[in-house]
Order: structure tokens, then C-alpha cells, then sequence
């Protein structure tokens, strides 16, 4: 599961920094504003990397799904990608989860067929 959250979360980091530099057009927003909320967004994105197996990890992760989601109201188009990451986000948790209950299935067979002497 691991290693499929954090494939997701790499790619919502790069999302987060290109869906700042559309919002810099923005006249409403001040240019730190932007990078402090894109900053926040993308160093979150890092950082659950790492969390992705620990508890709240993956709530967290969700967290940061509707923030990406909620984020179309300053660039509409994060609207459709907030919705990609959100749906890549809940195959990364529910496929990753079977992959590791296959391996742990695996990894229990192997030990009953090995040898008791070795």
C-alpha cells in the first residue's frame, strides 16, 4: 500500500506547485499567499509519504483529497484533477491493502512449507 500512496501523493506534490503558479494570476490572491498555501500543500504531500503506515496516516491522506478538491474554487480545473487524485487516491489505499493481504498470504505459505530444520 505503501508504495502506491506515496506514487500518488508525489504526483498530487507536482499538482500542487503547477496549480500554483495558474493561481499567481489571480488578482485577488497575493503572490505569498499563494506559495504559503502551495507550500503547506506540497510539504503535507512529502510528509504523508513517510506516514502513509503509521495511524491517521491515511485519513490525513483524504484530508489532503479535499483540499486538492476544494482548491477549484481558486482554479476551476483542480475541480477535475482534484477528482482524479481523489479516485487514484482511494485505488492506492483499496488495491494496495489486497496487495499487501496477497503478500502476507504468501509470506505465511513459505513458512509452512519450509523445512523445520532450517
Amino acid at each position: 500500500m505503501r508504495t502506491l500512496c506515496a506514487s500518488t501523493l508525489i504526483g498530487e506534490f507536482f499538482v500542487i506547485g503547477f496549480a500554483g503558479l495558474v493561481a499567481m494570476k489571480s488578482d485577488d490572491l497575493t503572490s505569498a499567499t499563494v506559495w504559503t498555501v502551495c507550500g503547506i500543500g506540497m510539504l503535507l504531500s512529502v510528509l504523508l509519504c513517510g506516514m502513509i503506515t503509521r495511524p491517521g496516516g491515511i485519513q490525513l491522506g483524504w484530508a489532503l483529497q479535499v483540499a486538492l478538491l476544494a482548491s477549484g474554487f481558486v482554479v476551476p480545473m483542480m475541480f477535475i484533477l482534484g477528482l482524479a487524485f481523489g479516485g487514484l487516491w482511494w485505488a492506492s489505499v483499496h488495491y494496495g491493502r489486497r496487495i499487501d493481504e496477497v503478500k502476507a498470504q504468501w509470506a505465511a505459505q513459505e513458512a509452512a512449507q519450509a523445512p523445520a530444520g532450517s
